[in-house]
C-alpha cells in the first residue's frame, strides 16, 4: 500500500471517506512528519496537534464529511486561523490571535479538513527565523509563503494556504518543487488576511493553494472559490473542472526573454522541456512575447511606495516598502502609474485571446543558498498586475537535485486551463 504521506490530499479525502485510512492515522502520521523534518527547516510556527488528533478522532467516529474529510493542511502566517497566532511575520503583531478563521481556512475546514497549524512567511522572518528549503536546508525555499511550500514539499503537510502578491506562492513552489495556483484576481475572498488587503488599491494579492499534486489545487479551489458576503472584490463566476479540459490544438505562447532578465541555464532547459511536452500532448507552442514587459518592474515599485491601512475599518497607515529607495509618491506619479497600469491590462487582453496559455520560467534562478541574490521575479508579477491565474509546477533538476518550476498562465477566471496543462507537465515528471 502507498504510505498515506505519499497521497494527494484528494486520494487521502476518498480513503478515509471509505474507511481504508483513518483520519487519526493520517494526521498522526503527518504530525510525525513534522516533528521529524521541522526542526531543520522551522517551517512550522505553531502546531495544534492535540487538537488537530481530537478532531481526527471525531471524524472518524463521525464518519464522511466532506473532499478533505480527515486531511490534513496548514496555512501560512498571512491568513487568520481561529485562536492561532497570525502576526504577519512581524514582531509587533506576535500577540495577535484572531478569534475567526479567514474564509478560506473556514471552507477547508468545513469540507472536513483539519488545520494542523500555521507556518512561517518570508525565507528570513523577523520573528520566527530562518526557513530552509527541504532539498538543502542551506538554500532558500524564496518567499513570502515560505513555510507552507517547505513542509508541504517535505510531507508535514497533505495541501496549504498561502497568498501571492507579486509571486508569493509561485517562488516558493518553484524553489521547493511543488504546485502552486495564484487565482484570478476576485476569485477567492480575502476577508481574514492580515495584514488588511484593500483589493480596490491592491488588485494584485490573492490567497490561493500549494500542494504536491495540481489535482489538489484544482480541488482547493473550488473549496475556496466564491463570494462571502463581506470581501466586495469576490466574484461570483463559475469554475471550470480542469479534468474536462481538451486542450489539443490550444495555442501557447512561450517566452523566455524579459528586460533585463537571464535565466539560468536549468530554468532555460526547464521551460524549453515542459514546452516540448505540451506540444506533444498536441498543443501548438510558438515563441511570442507579451506586451508591456518593460512596465512590470516600474509598476510594481510604484505600487510599493504607496501606504497601505494596516485596518479595514478604519485608514490606519501601515507604512510602505520601498527597497528601491525611491522615496515618497507624489499624486501626479500615482495617477500616473495607475494609467500604466490600466493600459498594460488592455494590451494584455488581444494577446491573451490569441494565446491562451502561456508558458515562462516561474524565476530567473532555482533555489540559491541564503543570503545570496536569488535573481529576479518578473514572470510572476507580470500576472500579479493584470490579474490572470497562474500555476507552478516542477518541470525539471539542477545538476545540484534541485528542483525546477515553470509558470503556465492563462485568460481571467480560466484556472480550469492553466491547471490542465500544468497536469500534462506533471505526468511527465
Amino acid at each position: 500500500m502507498v504510505p498515506a504521506l505519499d497521497l494527494s490530499a484528494a486520494e487521502l479525502g476518498r480513503r478515509i471517506a471509505a474507511r481504508e485510512l483513518s483520519a487519526r492515522e493520517v494526521v498522526g502520521a503527518f504530525l510525525d512528519r513534522v516533528a521529524e523534518v521541522d526542526p531543520a527547516l522551522n517551517a512550522v510556527v505553531e502546531l495544534r496537534a492535540e487538537a488537530a488528533l481530537a478532531e481526527a478522532a471525531a471524524a472518524d467516529e463521525r464518519g464522511s464529511g466532506g473532499p478533505l474529510h480527515g486531511v490534513p493542511f496548514t496555512v501560512k502566517d498571512w491568513i487568520d486561523a481561529a485562536g492561532l497566532r497570525c502576526a504577519g511575520g512581524q514582531p509587533a503583531h506576535r500577540e495577535r490571535r484572531p478569534a475567526r478563521d479567514a474564509t478560506a481556512v473556514a471552507r477547508l475546514r468545513a469540507a472536513g479538513g483539519i488545520l494542523l497549524g500555521k507556518t512561517a512567511a518570508g525565507p528570513d522572518n523577523p520573528l520566527y527565523g530562518r526557513v530552509g528549503n527541504p532539498h538543502d536546508p542551506r538554500f532558500t525555499p524564496a518567499g513570502s509563503s515560505s513555510g507552507e511550500a517547505a513542509i508541504i514539499a517535505a510531507g508535514g503537510s497533505a495541501l496549504g494556504l498561502g497568498s501571492d502578491s507579486g509571486g508569493s506562492i509561485r517562488q516558493p513552489a518553484h524553489c521547493c518543487g511543488i504546485a502552486g495556483l495564484r487565482p484570478t484576481t476576485g476569485r477567492v475572498p480575502l476577508t481574514g488576511h492580515f495584514p488588511f488587503i484593500c483589493a480596490t488599491a491592491d488588485p494584485r494579492t490573492v490567497i490561493g493553494p500549494l500542494a504536491r499534486h495540481v489535482e489538489d489545487l484544482a480541488l482547493a479551489l473550488r473549496l475556496i472559490a466564491g463570494p462571502d458576503g463581506a470581501d466586495p472584490s469576490a466574484v461570483p463566476v463559475p469554475l471550470g473542472d480542469h479534468a474536462a479540459v481538451r486542450l489539443a490544438g490550444t495555442r501557447v505562447a512561450l517566452y523566455l526573454d524579459h528586460p533585463h532578465t537571464t535565466p539560468h541555464p536549468a530554468v532555460v532547459r526547464a521551460t524549453h522541456a515542459a514546452a516540448a511536452t505540451l506540444a506533444a500532448a498536441g498543443l501548438v507552442v510558438e515563441e511570442a512575447t507579451p506586451p508591456g514587459l518593460a512596465d512590470v518592474y516600474p509598476l510594481t515599485l510604484d505600487y510599493w511606495r504607496r501606504p497601505e491601512s494596516d485596518s479595514p475599518d478604519e485608514w490606519v497607515n501601515g507604512g510602505t516598502f520601498d527597497p528601491a529607495t525611491l522615496g515618497p509618491i507624489s499624486a501626479e506619479d500615482v495617477e500616473r502609474s495607475l494609467f500604466t497600469w490600466d493600459r498594460l491590462r488592455r494590451r494584455m487582453l488581444p494577446f491573451i485571446g490569441a494565446h491562451p496559455l502561456v508558458l515562462s520560467p516561474a524565476a530567473e534562478k532555482p533555489a540559491v543558498p541564503h543570503g545570496e541574490d536569488g535573481g529576479g521575479i518578473p514572470y510572476t508579477l507580470l500576472w500579479s498586475l493584470v490579474g490572470y491565474p497562474a500555476v507552478v509546477v516542477r518541470a525539471g533538476t539542477t545538476v545540484e537535485g534541485l528542483p525546477v518550476g515553470v509558470q503556465i498562465a492563462a485568460p481571467p477566471w480560466r484556472e480550469d486551463l492553466a491547471l490542465a496543462a500544468a497536469s500534462i507537465v506533471e505526468r511527465t515528471r
